[in-house]
């Protein structure tokens, strides 16, 4: 018999896994009728809590988790490295969990917290994250959570973000600057508000310059490389091939490298190319990548520093707050116009 757990209990009683938490708990704030219920399931089914659990509810674990869809992004590994220090000035261990872009991951990862492992949670969703029960399962289960990056606007709580619109306007216009009128955009998810708001930015710039939008243009990829690949060679290989793509992540930016390699397609003569990215190794690229670069080490810094002020006051549940730290235009020889 697999092993029960505290989900698989509260849908055998069709009630919340945060009812069926506190029930467990001797919770005041749940009827005597209700925890005798939960006891009697839970007694059935042969359910085994946590031993560790109620004591890391009732004290603290001195650990936090960070939650990112990948550690291949120099992004999400500067975000931590910032998290770490904050983490380290209040005696906290961290916990680094991926996703690989998998919500049913996410979902396993988040659900897996739940029983009080951790103290806190800093998350960066992953890209096809539409549904958001088991983010909400464990705010309401007291453990307090800020969103960073790929955010999620629907759960109240602080985010921290750059200035993806802006950001993503300065850099089409840039392209522009360059003497570029066929903008190629690739977008990595629909569903992130990161590449949506540098989308806009991208429209914005297009309109402002009086460039007419190619909706054939815009390539929607996502995280299998190779298929990736083939829609880039596609588009650089069409009929009305762009003389410049703006890549909305860096790894659409590197698998566009390979692309032009492979057609013999020269940057930046024949193609610009610029891209949010925080890779280190941007300006040894041949040529070195034309980047809005972010202020990852900043912002990871900053989600734990509220996490922390949160967490001090023991407080579970965190006001709505958008905090923006913006980003910045590189240039380098991708888009030199004079190459």
């Amino acid at each position: 018999m697999s092993k029960i757990n505290l989900k698989d209990l509260a849908k055998a009683l069709n009630i919340s896994v945060s009812t069926v938490s506190k029930a467990l708990r001797d919770s005041y704030e749940i009827s005597s009728e209700t925890k005798k219920k939960v006891i009697e399931k839970a007694q059935q089914l042969g359910y085994n809590p946590n031993p560790y659990a109620g004591f890391l509810r009732n004290n603290k674990s001195k650990t936090i988790a960070i939650l990112v869809p990948e550690l291949t992004n120099n992004y999400f590994i500067q975000a931590i490295s910032g998290a770490e220090t904050i983490a380290q000035e209040n005696g906290y261990h961290i916990l680094i969990y991926t996703t690989n872009d998998d919500r049913e991951k996410e979902v396993s990862i988040l659900n897996h917290l739940n029983n009080g492992r951790v103290d806190g949670v800093l998350v960066s969703i992953s890209s096809n994250t539409s549904q958001y029960d088991h983010i909400n399962d464990l705010i309401r289960n007291g453990i307090p959570i800020v969103f960073f990056d790929r955010i999620c606007h629907e759960i109240e709580t602080a985010k921290v973000t750059t200035n993806d619109f802006a950001s993503g306007f300065t850099a089409t216009e840039h392209l522009i600057s360059t003497g570029c009128k066929r903008i190629a955009y690739l977008s990595i998810s629909e569903l992130l508000s990161i590449d949506n708001k540098r989308k806009q930015g991208y429209l914005e710039a297009l309109n402002k310059h009086d460039i007419n939008f190619n909706k054939d243009l815009v390539v929607q990829c996502n995280d299998d490389e190779k298929l990736n690949a083939d829609k880039i060679k596609k588009l650089l290989t069409g009929k009305n091939k762009p003389d410049a793509i703006f890549a909305c992540v860096e790894k659409l930016a590197l698998t566009t490298y390979h692309v032009c390699k492979d057609l013999k397609i020269n940057i930046p003569r024949d193609l610009k190319i610029i891209s949010f990215s925080n890779l280190r190794t941007a300006d040894l690229l041949s040529p070195s990548l034309t980047t809005i670069t972010q202020p990852a080490f900043d912002i990871g810094k900053e989600a734990a520093s509220i996490l922390f002020k949160y967490l001090s006051k023991r407080k579970s549940l965190i006001p709505n707050q958008n905090i923006v730290v913006n980003s910045k235009l590189t240039v380098r020889d991708s888009t030199n116009p004079n190459l």
